[in-house]
């Protein structure tokens, strides 16, 4: 399963650019909008559906820690389209049963769907499409961190290109509505893994860095198995390590408000 990394979209520049290798010889580089299509599947679309154990540790600037572990289930609908997430967690004691379901839209014109189960009051409520960019479960991450931005919300340029990494600058299409003026996104040459995202703020600071620390083969496809959220501005961070990532394994449609409650075995165990 991937790493909830945030966004690479797509600007589509029609002609292949080349660069030079380290033995001077050219190599040819795809379009950006090849570039930042690719890495979205290697980001979220591996295999048709996925299952990882996840722990969550957030570290706050006086080295306070605290952890989470929860179940996060993948399923989508084809590459690059819509997708459904379902986040079980079970630990710690006061979010032990919580639950976070999104059906996640691949058009930018329709919001997702996105559920919070509160066991403690037994309530599910709905979240509002403008509480995407707040606090997941009080971490580093973001809501949308979790699920991903749509691929046509920002453009895309290639603003530089090195033997290892590509490195594509992001631009909101609608500014208002995020808090970021820009970010950048380091992508492997290789594998398309993103491995950096540096967000800039409205006076063009870097204020919050998300890296993928630890990347392993899991059933032939690259998978992110730990990853960081830094914000620089409060001097916290957020760390997540994936074990037991399964693909393909042939999810039922348990992506519904009436197991918010009663989650399956397969998503509880």
């Amino acid at each position: 399963m991937k790493q909830v990394l945030t966004v690479i979209l797509v600007l589509a520049l029609s002609l292949p650019m080349v660069a030079a290798g380290e033995n001077g010889a050219s190599k040819e580089v795809p379009d950006v909008e090849t570039i930042v299509n690719k890495a979205n599947i290697v980001a979220y679309y591996q295999g048709k559906d996925g299952k990882a154990k996840v722990t969550m540790t957030i570290t706050s600037k006086q080295d306070q820690k605290r952890q989470r572990k929860f179940n996060i289930l993948r399923k989508d609908t084809e590459d690059g389209g819509d997708q459904k997430y379902f986040v079980y967690f079970q630990k710690p004691a006061d979010v032990r049963k919580m639950v976070f379901m999104v059906h996640k839209h691949a058009d930018p014109d329709k919001d997702d769907d996105r559920w919070l189960y509160l066991p403690a009051l037994d309530l599910v409520k709905r979240i509002a499409a403008g509480d995407k960019r707040t606090s997941f479960v009080g971490s580093d991450f973001l809501y949308e961190d979790v699920s991903g931005r749509s691929l046509k919300e920002d453009t895309h340029e290639l603003i530089r290109t090195t033997d290892e990494l590509f490195v594509v600058k992001n631009t909101p299409k609608k500014p208002d509505t995020v808090e970021f003026s820009y970010y950048n996104v380091s992508i492997d040459r290789k594998t398309y893994v993103p491995m950096k995202m540096e967000f800039y703020d409205q006076e063009n600071k870097l204020y919050r860095v998300i890296e993928s620390t630890k990347v392993e083969m899991i059933q032939k496809i690259p998978t992110v198995v730990k990853s960081v959220v830094s914000d620089l501005k409060t001097g916290s961070k957020t760390e997540m390590e994936f074990a037991d990532v399964k693909y393909d394994i042939d999810l039922e449609d348990i992506f519904q408000e009436r197991y918010l409650r009663r989650p399956p075995r397969e998503v509880t165990r």
